[in-house]
């Protein structure tokens, strides 16, 4: 009998990865699925990509392959010895004619069947070919305020779909998309059935969309926690104030102790991004001086420099 490459027939290496292999056959079938694909051997293609899927998809069965495959060449005939496969418990032969072969050879006969390489993702028995369709990944942008309040965004996207003849065409999707109150950057929206479609009437992927929050002038944002500066009068440092800050869950009386320098922060528990585990909201102090752009702001400058003796670089060592 030939020996067949079912890794030459997915296009990936001998060494490649179960995920590499799995991604490798989801694009061949689409490429070559008849309700898709123009090619001419559309059919036998297909039929191809399946059958080394089948085999290279199991861990078991690609056990079997590559250990009867040592030092065999593709496309050279061979005969596997007598006793090969006996340490493997799958039906090699069912729906792979590579398999079915080789074990009329070796006259074991398979046991029943498991979920082949269709399970999940559909098969060639029964009503044809079914696949689900892939995921989409994209990001949505929002401002810090939905975050915490929530919010419905409207996004449009170009998605593949089936038009009435069967063809692949793109067409812009447009959808309405519920920000929840209290979502994290990074976070993912999951929007099931909204992805490629499925062939063969296999069910559509879903859209997944990762949240980035838009810089803002004002806030910075660490996780869950928030900063905000907070610029502050010089008597309002020294001798203490109650003042009205802006925040993103609105304004806030916050009160500054006597004696703060820029630089101080201000801790407001619970009041970062309202997430699961809250966030806290950090208030940066600083310190703004009135300029001395009028008569009377510099007399008031210069009586500072003769009454109060103030000399800031006092700590700084020679």
């Amino acid at each position: 009998m030939e020996y067949k490459d079912y890794y030459k027939v997915l296009g990936v290496e001998r060494t490649a990865a179960a995920d590499e292999i799995k991604k490798a056959y989801r694009k061949l079938v689409r490429q070559y699925h008849p309700d898709v694909s123009k090619h001419k051997d559309a059919d036998a293609k297909t039929k191809e990509i399946n059958e080394a899927y089948d085999v290279l998809g199991d861990a078991e069965k690609r056990a079997a392959y590559d250990e009867l495959g040592r030092g065999v060449r593709p496309g050279q005939e061979f005969r596997p010895p007598p006793d090969w496969g006996s340490q493997f418990d799958f039906n090699g032969g069912e729906g792979n004619d590579f398999f079915a072969d080789l074990f009329a050879h070796v006259g074991r006969r398979g046991r029943t069947a498991g979920a082949g390489p269709g399970a999940g993702m559909g098969g060639m028995g029964g009503g044809g070919f079914r696949m689900a369709g892939e995921d989409i990944h994209a990001a949505i942008a929002i401002d810090l305020r939905d975050a915490y309040q929530g919010a419905t965004r409207t996004v449009t996207l170009r998605v593949p779909e089936q038009d009435a003849s069967g063809r692949t065409v793109t067409r812009d999707k447009t959808l309405s998309v519920t920000i929840p109150k209290g979502i994290t950057p990074g976070q993912q929206l999951r929007m099931k059935g909204q992805g490629h479609p499925g062939i063969g009437g296999g069910p559509a992927g879903d859209l997944y969309l990762e949240v980035q929050i838009n810089p803002d002038p004002r806030y910075r944002l660490e996780g869950v926690n928030v900063y905000e500066n907070v610029p502050v009068a010089p008597w309002e440092a020294a001798l203490g104030a109650s003042i009205s800050v802006p925040t993103p869950s609105g304004p806030v009386e916050v009160t500054v102790p006597p004696g703060s320098q820029s630089g101080r922060k201000l801790r407001l528990k619970g009041r970062g991004i309202p997430a699961a585990q809250p966030g806290d909201l950090y208030l940066i102090l600083d310190v703004v001086l009135p300029p001395a752009s009028s008569d009377r702001a510099r007399e008031l400058y210069e009586a500072m420099a003769r009454d109060l003796a103030f000399n800031p670089r006092e700590r700084i060592g020679a």
